[in-house]
């Protein structure tokens, strides 16, 4: 059995299971920030025990733990190097932490990484490699896995789709992300200043609300088609707040402005699909994280 956790910059998830697609128990809560890493840290000593017992199994069963984290991390140290959210996670050495206050080994990835992982294994990605997973949420993260394994580079992390430079100024993230098309829509004087907010009225069709989608859609369809000419993976699967748009209006503008803007020769060898994990995603990805110590 092996206890997976999710560290984000909003929320906190805790799960057990055997990394078999299925979880015996999960957990979930916010993160305070003002209480920062130090709080986010106590809330996970304090939540394991509940968790446990209301999944039904004994601490002495745990094998390892895995931990995807939302920020960067450094496989060599086994730290998270900062994150962007909330402070105090500056080159914490979090896996060690971990398995000194749980007693039992703990291995630390990047949230997207392990996110994708997750869907590689038990989702969208399932049985096809490479699978490129990206997360279009709040930011944009990305995650490489090639038969099964995260691709990391030296060591510090790969795959960060969501900081490309797409026109020479903006990145994907700065076009594309939740946080990027808020910031757009506070300077345009719209009906609408929030993503949800814009949702609603891309549902709706209304003409200024499609023009800024569209405008986020072009954005990241630049970047998959870089992720396409230099990885000509199998899959791209999506995920993230963003994604929930939908077919109509997310998925099929986007696949149709990949294929008009691919290398040709890879033109219809990439799959853009929907991420299938939800909320769990990065559960799933960490209990194999665990699993697999590490890799």
């Amino acid at each position: 059995m092996f206890l997976g956790i999710e560290i984000g910059g909003s929320k906190l998830q805790l799960a057990v299971g055997n990394a078999d697609g299925q979880l015996r128990g999960n957990w979930r809560g916010g993160v305070d920030l003002a209480a920062g890493a130090a709080g986010i840290r106590q809330q996970i000593l304090a939540a394991v025990p509940g968790l446990l017992r209301t999944a039904g199994v004994e601490h002495a069963t745990l094998q390892a733990i895995g931990v995807g984290f939302g920020g960067p991390t450094d496989d060599a140290t086994r730290t998270v190097i900062t994150s962007h959210q909330v402070t105090g996670w500056d080159d914490f050495p979090l896996a060690m932490w971990l398995s000194e206050h749980l007693h039992i080994p703990a291995f630390v990835g990047n949230d997207a990484d392990v996110a994708g992982l997750g869907e590689a294994l038990h989702g969208a990605g399932r049985g096809k490699s490479p699978v490129f997973y990206v997360t279009v949420g709040s930011g944009i993260g990305g995650g490489l896995i090639v038969d099964g394994l995260i691709y990391r580079g030296v060591g510090r992390g790969a795959a960060e789709i969501g900081h490309l430079l797409i026109d020479g100024v903006h990145t994907t993230e700065d076009l594309a992300s939740g946080f990027g098309i808020e910031s757009y829509l506070s300077g345009e004087g719209l009906p609408f200043k929030t993503g949800r907010e814009l949702g609603i009225a891309v549902h709706a069709r209304q003409p200024d609300a499609l023009n800024v989608l569209g405008r986020a859609i072009d954005g990241l369809a630049v970047a998959l088609t870089h992720v396409v000419t230099l990885l000509c993976p199998k899959v791209i699967v999506i995920g993230g707040g963003v994604s929930l748009i939908g077919e109509a209006h997310f998925f099929a503008p986007l696949r149709e402005a990949v294929a008009r803007k691919a290398f040709k020769p890879f033109a219809g060898l990439t799959e853009i699909v929907p991420a299938a994990l939800g909320e769990e995603v990065v559960l799933h990805g960490a209990l194999a994280l665990a699993k697999r110590g590490g890799a």
